[in-house]
């Protein structure tokens, strides 16, 4: 995070700047500059790290209200719990695929379990980290804790929504998991739109084709094949459900109604995370069928950028056109 990024003082003058860079900045900096904007104004909120460099400007300024557990993400988790006695909410900040991963246990027991308002911020989710191999895959944190009890699980899609969730999620009163990725992606707003926990935002009117899409790739994923199934004259609608849990119900059966086909998105595995969560919905209708695109269930053993990953996988606009176009004539 860049001196420039810490100027930003107030938690308005950070929605600002991001709004004004939200295709340039990564969600990781656009939520680092709004955790320090809210530390500023709430003495009581407390950072903790896994020797992550994101929160340098948090520590600097506000030593007081910041802990580095070092690479322990169990003790962290722990730590974090146990420091709700004197500090809320508490910042549990890593990579995904360890924070959840090597600290679920802690998570399940200590956090969820007992319901304190700690926030885990998993980095580096999904494929964003390929460069590094599958030990740096995060991709079952999603289905990991939705699971869990009390637990709220955020996927923002851009930057801009990274700043808005990490206002929401500070002011939410139970476990959370924040879940970031690593690269700046374009943004999907042309509008400054209210960001509401369990509230998907509607990006195209329901048609014969629902897309439903978490996080940066995926959503930019559905955009593209709407628009590419509206040239073709089939009509496609895409909800972007930057909450995964609770799960936006009604926008899910009621857009699902209008649709010939449901098509979930996401950077995850296929099984256990958004797409599992809309067929418990839609099934529990009897509503038109779902067709999941996520990683498949095989050990994704594999080495190389986010882009090359994401297309090995199937996660891009001609598979998503492929499979509405498998049920819609």
């Amino acid at each position: 995070m860049s001196t420039d990024l810490a100027a930003h003082r107030s938690v308005a003058d950070v929605l600002d700047h991001v709004w004004q860079n939200r295709s340039a900045i990564q969600s990781r900096d656009a939520y680092a500059m709004m955790l320090l904007a809210l530390g500023r104004e709430n003495p009581d909120l407390a950072c903790l790290a896994t020797d992550m460099d994101y929160e340098d400007h948090f520590a600097a300024e506000l030593p007081r209200q910041y802990v580095d557990l070092g690479i322990a993400e169990q003790n962290m988790i722990s730590v974090a719990a146990g420091m709700t006695v004197a500090a809320r909410p508490v910042f549990a900040n890593g990579m995904s695929p360890f924070a959840i991963a090597r600290a679920f246990e802690q998570i399940k027991i200590d956090v969820a379990g007992a319901n304190l308002p700690v926030k885990i911020v998993g980095t580096h989710g999904g494929l964003s980290s390929g460069h590094y191999g599958p030990t740096h895959h995060s991709l079952e944190d999603i289905g990991a804790t939705r699971m869990l009890p009390n637990m709220t699980v955020v996927v923002p899609a851009d930057a801009w929504e990274a700043a808005q969730a990490t206002v929401a999620v500070a002011h939410s009163p139970g476990p959370v998991f924040l879940r970031l990725g690593r690269q700046a992606t374009p943004t999907l707003y042309d509008e400054r739109t209210e960001f509401v926990l369990g509230t998907a935002r509607v990006l195209r009117e329901p048609g014969r084709v629902l897309f439903i899409a978490t996080g940066p790739y995926p959503n930019l994923v559905a955009a593209e094949a709407a628009r590419e199934l509206a040239a073709q004259g089939v009509s496609a609608g895409h909800l972007n459900m930057h909450t995964v849990k609770p799960l936006d119900r009604e926008a899910v059966l009621d857009a699902s109604a209008r649709a010939e086909v449901v098509v979930t998105i996401e950077d995850h595995r296929a099984v256990g995370g958004l797409g599992g969560a809309v067929c418990e919905v839609v099934a529990e209708v009897g509503g038109p069928p779902v067709r999941r695109i996520g990683v498949p269930d095989v050990h994704y053993d594999l080495v190389g950028g986010e882009q090359y990953l994401l297309d090995r996988a199937g996660i891009n606009a001609a598979n998503a056109i492929a499979q509405a176009r498998a049920v819609v004539a």
